[in-house]
């Protein structure tokens, strides 16, 4: 990685990451250990630099600099960060930079070709219930970005390691023995962060986008009974376009993919204190949907 650097397929976008800091190699092989890395790819979208700290910084409380296209666009973070800060930093690059489709601030998993949308605010549990689901045997395509096409209607993976913080690493841990996390990070900016590597059935489909079929607004609320609400479009519309990185940007085309999201697929609240009742409640949909989601 010190040297050109390695390629990775991320499905909706390719990036280039070229790191000369010592802490950062190990827990991003740990969380990407079923990614092909190679640079054997036309078109790079992004390209990646995580550098130590400049001057006495190589030595003195090291630091991670994040660089993309050469622009260090944000305070370095300690050195021992480096796996957040590359996370945090692509998060940051995919919201500026990738208007070419609809981005919404979603969850997105498939069972075979259709698709379940969890849009939400942070701190709505989203990322715990993605996955929990993943865990479940559903496709991974994306837990921070849902990719929509405009033209087509479908959704793109934008395949990430699912970032859990605090109480939810131990949550999905006890959910699932086998889940592949990473190393924990205490006292980042956002509290405790480990991630949770996409499975290898995910990274394998990583080019093989899917059709929405169900959308959900996840809740978490501490000891409550699980509720399902159903919304209307209308609704459904207003929620997807607050949960979207660049709806106002794109204007009418950003009007008319969201009005179709919601126009053509069913839309729930979900309520939910337990994690094994959500999972099973999503699910029930997906077979009432597509049939054989029950897996």
């Amino acid at each position: 990685m010190g040297g050109e650097g390695v390629c990775l397929d991320y499905g909706a976008c390719v990036v280039r990451v070229r790191s000369a800091v010592g802490a950062f190699s190990g827990p991003f092989a740990s969380v990407y250990r079923h990614f092909s890395l190679g640079d054997a790819f036309p078109f790079v979208d992004f390209h990646v630099d995580i550098e130590p700290g400049a001057g006495l910084r190589r030595w003195l409380r090291p630091q991670s600099r994040f660089l993309i296209d050469r622009v260090q666009p944000f305070d370095p973070f300690a050195a021992s960060h480096a796996l957040p800060h590359y996370e945090w930093g692509l998060n940051w690059s995919f919201a500026q930079r990738f208007n070419q489709y609809v981005l919404l601030h979603a969850g997105v998993l498939a069972w075979g070709d259709a698709a379940v949308v969890l849009p939400a605010i942070p701190g709505s549990g989203k990322s715990t219930l993605t996955a929990a689901l993943m865990l479940s045997g559903l496709r991974l395509l994306s837990d921070e970005f849902g990719v929509l096409r405009p033209q087509e209607g479908d959704f793109l993976p934008m395949l990430k390691p699912v970032a859990l913080k605090n109480a939810s690493i131990e949550v999905i841990r006890d959910f699932h023995a086998g889940a592949e996390l990473g190393p924990t990070f205490p006292g980042t900016r956002k509290g405790d962060v480990a991630h949770l590597a996409p499975d290898a059935a995910s990274v394998a489909a990583i080019r093989r986008p899917a059709q929405p079929r169900l959308i959900l607004f996840p809740a978490w609320r501490e000891g409550a009974a699980l509720t399902l609400q159903p919304q209307a479009p209308e609704q459904a519309f207003t929620r997807l376009a607050f949960n979207s990185f660049n709806y106002g940007l794109l204007g009418r085309i950003g009007f008319d993919a969201v009005a179709d999201l919601a126009e053509a697929c069913p839309a729930y609240q979900l309520v939910y204190g337990r994690l094994d009742d959500a999972v099973r409640c999503v699910h029930a949909l997906l077979d009432q949907q597509v049939g054989g989601a029950d897996g």
